[in-house]
């Protein structure tokens, strides 16, 4: 079985890799400065508006979007190629409109959604001129369970009428952010996953209330952010409701299998620049009148740190492999493995890479510090570990008759 990418793939790849290397890493500095020193700090920093042009004007842009007319109609396995490039930088998806949560919001629009959506939505989303948030995770119940959802969408004629409370509602601080995808019950009283809806929902309309920005390990994450959202009577036309009524959670399954994919090689992206930072430090540094890389227990965490990348990248490309190949559903259990194998493993080689920077790994001098905690909200998002690995397990049960 060959993974190796096509060569539209291969041509891609030389070609972010040369506006990585020629635009975004040296700007990744100025981008951090324009943030601290903005009036806003939710507005785009001028800077990654100038990338964005320049991506758009080089034809990277909308990568993602597998099968469509509208992105550049790559396969899951020639997209994770270029998704584990972009993952090297925490700006660069943005840059080539790539980002979550809009890749996953684009992808339900263009799947899912109307012509009228795709219009007024998913054509701006597109270009680039408006961004999106995805409001699905609640505080007031575990969320793991997205049945335990209380957000109510009650039908009032011609209308829907949102009440509830959500956070972790990524991007929802920014200025750009204009539309949300909101997940709440329709019908309490149906069958236990048909109880579900996704309706669009405008952040301008009366109702939405954006409470606050929440910090991950005490980086807001700004232009971007995470918010507490409350949607209190919030009123949309009836026609926002996504493929009907009860069917948040096949569109759940449709969104999220792709997004996993994305998330788990930008985050080997992660783990192959910290590997490559805890190489050049251990060969640059010395202690004890030796180079670092004379200590057996660092050339121990070097080696380490490769096998499990290639391990991670493996298992990565085969579950995209089988995506493209026999669908997401037949490809659940890959899914769910990379879901829990790869943020473990970069967080084991961001781990390393800060013990070899010492105080400089966790200051704001190297990407280091921020990178381990962006990776580490991955063993939540999208499902925690413990739900991924109770999938896995009865998956691997099913081959095993019980025999009581």
């Amino acid at each position: 079985m060959s993974y190796e990418p096509s060569d539209r793939a291969k041509k891609l790849q030389k070609e972010l890799i040369e506006f990585m290397d020629a635009y975004v890493y040296p700007n990744e500095h100025k981008h951090h400065e324009q943030v601290d020193n903005a009036e806003n700090r939710w507005a785009p920093t001028p800077i990654m508006e100038e990338l964005k042009a320049k991506a758009k004007s080089a034809g990277l842009w909308n990568l993602f979007l597998p099968e469509s007319e509208r992105g550049a109609g790559l396969t899951n396995l020639e997209y994770a190629y270029l998704c584990e490039i972009m993952g090297r930088s925490h700006m660069a998806p943005e840059v080539f409109n790539c980002s979550a949560p809009d890749t996953g919001n684009m992808e339900t629009i263009e799947r899912y959604g109307s012509e009228e959506h795709k219009e007024k939505w998913l054509k701006p989303l597109l270009e680039g001129e408006i961004r999106s948030c995805f409001s699905m995770t609640e505080p007031n119940v575990a969320s793991s369970d997205a049945t335990n959802i209380g957000t109510e969408i009650r039908r009032e004629g011609d209308e829907y009428v949102i009440n509830g409370k959500k956070w972790w509602s990524s991007g929802a601080m920014t200025t750009t952010t204009k539309i949300a995808i909101v997940m709440g019950k329709t019908d309490p009283t149906a069958e236990k996953h048909k109880q579900q809806s996704m309706i669009l929902v405008p952040l301008d309309a009366p109702g939405v209330e954006i409470v606050r920005a929440l910090h991950v390990f005490g980086y807001d994450h700004a232009p971007h952010g995470h918010a507490e959202v409350h949607y209190n009577n919030v009123r949309v036309p009836a026609s926002n409701i996504l493929l009907g009524e009860g069917r948040g959670f096949e569109i759940a399954q449709g969104r999220l299998g792709p997004g996993r994919i994305h998330h788990c090689m930008r985050t080997i992206g992660v783990a192959e620049r910290a590997l490559e930072a805890m190489c050049e430090r251990a060969n640059a540094r010395e202690a004890f009148g030796r180079p670092l890389v004379e200590f057996d227990s660092i050339r121990k965490d070097i080696a380490r740190s490769r096998l499990e990348i290639e391990q991670a990248r493996l298992m990565t490309l085969k579950a995209a492999h089988m995506m493209d190949t026999v669908g997401n559903k037949v490809a659940r259990q890959e899914i769910a493995m990379i879901k829990v194998i790869a943020p473990n493993m970069a967080l084991k080689v961001l781990d390393r890479a800060i013990q070899v920077h010492g105080g400089a790994g966790v200051s704001q001098d190297t990407f280091l510090a921020a990178a381990w905690a962006s990776v580490r909200t991955l063993r939540l998002a999208d499902g925690p570990d413990e739900v991924h690995l109770d999938s896995i397990a009865k998956l691997e049960l099913k081959n095993y008759p019980r025999t009581h």
